[in-house]
């Protein structure tokens, strides 16, 4: 009796898949599917780059005053070694302590540096992606589209699929 329990079963979860499968093959054939390269975007994009020009002007005097400041620990640390056996005992001592301080320093306004680039960076790039999706949802909503994905996951995309060039596009005419 059991057996013949586990044999209706079978059959009813094999009917049960066989009248699902076309449904579902049929859904999937209806659903229009685009692909977009996030990477492309943000190589090709107007906005990406103008927001590079952005950080770069702003952080310039900043970048400049490091260099400037690693070129005098640069001159000092020379001035030790050229020196350095010909100076008294006190003399050599402030010059190392003056390296040791500007090195610090340097040190501290690197990092300063690095992390106000790395914070406006992401200031811009959380702009810039919210500008690329509301674009990508405007383009799936007027042209239908049913899922749009992104290089991120993806491993193959037909050409066919790919909407990256209509979102260039529009994000140019912006």
């Amino acid at each position: 009796m059991k057996l013949k329990q586990r044999f209706l079963i079978a059959v009813a979860v094999a009917v049960a898949v066989a009248v699902a499968m076309p449904l579902s093959l049929a859904q999937a054939a209806d659903l229009k599917i685009g692909f977009v390269s996030i990477a492309k975007i943000l190589n090709s994009a107007p906005q990406a780059e103008a927001a590079s020009k952005r950080l770069e002007r702003e952080f310039a005097p900043r970048q400049k005053g490091l260099v400037e400041a690693q070129k005098s620990l640069r001159r000092l640390e020379e001035k030790l070694a050229k020196d350095g056996a010909v100076m008294s005992e006190s003399q050599r001592r402030s010059l190392e302590s003056d390296i040791r301080g500007q090195a610090r320093e340097l040190n501290r306004t690197n990092a300063e540096l690095r992390e106000d680039f790395n914070l406006r960076r992401n200031e811009e790039l959380g702009k810039f992606q919210k500008q690329v999706l509301d674009v990508i949802n405007n383009l799936a909503r007027e042209e239908g589209f049913d899922l749009v994905i992104n290089d991120g996951a993806t491993l193959y995309a037909s050409p066919q699929v790919d909407v990256t060039d209509k979102i260039l596009k529009r994000l140019t005419s912006n």
